[in-house]
């Protein structure tokens, strides 16, 4: 009692104040980055393991629609609310109600871990920002956090899993700020969300995996022409995140309609899936796809890569397998990148590396987070390309998103809003997307 009286005294002063909140989620940081920078390890080493034991054992695709079983009945009996996955982080952000269960961690690390051993077209964010966000909210819940500090430990979460799956600390750490409202940002969660990602990204670092590391070793001098290319590119790469994400959304759709079981959705998803791949007789396009992806900055590739890609994971996801989203848009945009270097006179690294970031900022709303992000991976030389591209790809994705519990806070254009009639007199109520 004592303590808390000489705890209100010193609060007066805002420094003070300021000092005891540093103090608070500096420590809660520490504990939380170790903790889901370590998961992200584990989850990273699993699917190096899964990939590399895939490919020297192709026979074992076969065996994917008995993997979809195994994840669908587990999500059935024993996760039905971690079944949302990223939404479900997103839908307590906004309406606190259930502690996000604990068990959300080792379902998703599974299931991931089955898609990409067995042949499924799936990423890895979606899974350590579900980690992250799974435990940093369990760890709130037992030092009895009211509801808005609950709030600022899913942010952390979200940042921590994100940093230290990419070893991107500064994307990490916007993008959990910037993913969860559409437009608008909560700035009191900001140094909590910067010291969560970076011990988080410098604990996965001390376990032995390695990031994937890319190049742009030349980039032309920004002109009014270059602006324009870069400009157009960035509409083409908003068109295919607007694709990617209707064609998830739109495969998850039919499942639901058509297989009310859903425990048999991933299963006749993986049956197709098996039957397609043995037909086109090539991995290229399941798993991670990261030889694809960095082979997009070095050499030519098909011109119809990105389609291909786009099909296989929307199909993946919205049968029901476990997994992200991310990776495979890296993967559709580096080589959309690559296909335009035929319609577009900029170096193909170049647009490969705009691809891999702005695909990526136009599916998931994070413009500034993906900027951020472009700049850790390629380099700021490129910042002024990689931001047009992902701010454009941001607009011209339109109000869809991979992420359906997203709230749209700020609409991207008040002149979309007159066109159709509404009124835009002082703010936008934030709202729901309809997919």
């Amino acid at each position: 009692m004592a303590f808390q009286q000489l705890q209100r005294r010193l609060a007066k002063f805002e420094q003070v104040a300021i000092l005891l909140f540093l103090g608070k989620w500096l420590l809660f940081g520490c504990v939380i980055g170790a903790v889901v920078g370590s998961a992200s390890a584990v989850l990273l080493l699993s699917l190096d393991w899964a990939t590399d034991y895939r490919e020297g054992h192709l026979w074992i695709i076969a065996l994917l629609p008995v993997a979809g079983l195994v994840s669908g009945l587990m999500y059935y009996y024993f996760g039905p609310r971690s079944e949302k996955g990223n939404n479900l982080l997103l839908e307590e952000y906004h309406r606190p109600e259930q502690t996000i269960p604990l068990r959300m961690a080792p379902l998703v690390l599974i299931g991931t871990f089955l898609t990409h051993l067995f042949g499924g077209s799936a990423g890895r964010e979606g899974s350590a920002v579900q980690m992250g966000g799974s435990l940093s909210d369990q760890l709130g819940r037992l030092l009895k956090f009211h509801r808005s500090d609950r709030q600022i430990a899913i942010v952390m979460g979200i940042s921590a899993g994100f940093a230290s799956v990419f070893g991107t600390p500064l994307a990490g750490a916007v993008f959990a700020l910037e993913v969860l409202v559409l437009g608008k940002t909560r700035y009191e969660a900001i140094l909590p969300s910067f010291i969560a990602a970076v011990v988080a990204n410098y604990v996965c670092d001390f376990w032995p995996i390695q990031h994937s590391h890319y190049e742009i070793p030349f980039v032309p001098e920004m002109t009014m022409v270059n602006m324009f290319w870069a400009i157009f590119a960035g509409l083409v790469f908003g068109l295919a995140a607007f694709v990617f994400s209707k064609s998830t959304h739109a495969w998850g759709r039919l499942f639901k309609s058509k297989i009310k079981y859903a425990p048999l959705r991933p299963v006749v998803g993986g049956c197709v899936l098996a039957v397609v791949i043995y037909l086109i007789g090539t991995t290229k396009y399941i798993g991670l796809g990261i030889p694809t992806i960095e082979a997009s900055f070095l050499e030519s590739m098909n011109s119809y890569d990105f389609l291909i890609k786009i099909a296989f994971t929307a199909f993946t996801i919205g049968a029901g397998f476990k997994g992200g989203e991310v990776t495979p848009l890296f993967f559709v945009g580096a080589t959309l990148g690559n296909a335009l270097v035929w319609f577009v006179p900029l170096p193909m690294p170049l647009l490969a590396g705009m691809g891999f970031v702005a695909v990526f900022a136009g599916a998931t709303n994070t413009p500034i987070a993906c900027t951020l992000m472009g700049i850790e991976l390629f380099g700021i030389d490129g910042g002024v390309y990689i931001a047009l591209a992902c701010v454009v790809a941001y607009l011209f994705s339109g109000h869809t998103g991979i992420y359906t519990s997203q709230i749209i806070g700020t609409p991207k254009s008040r002149f979309y809003l007159r066109l159709k009639g509404r009124n835009i007199k002082g703010d936008v109520k934030p709202h729901r997307r309809r997919e």
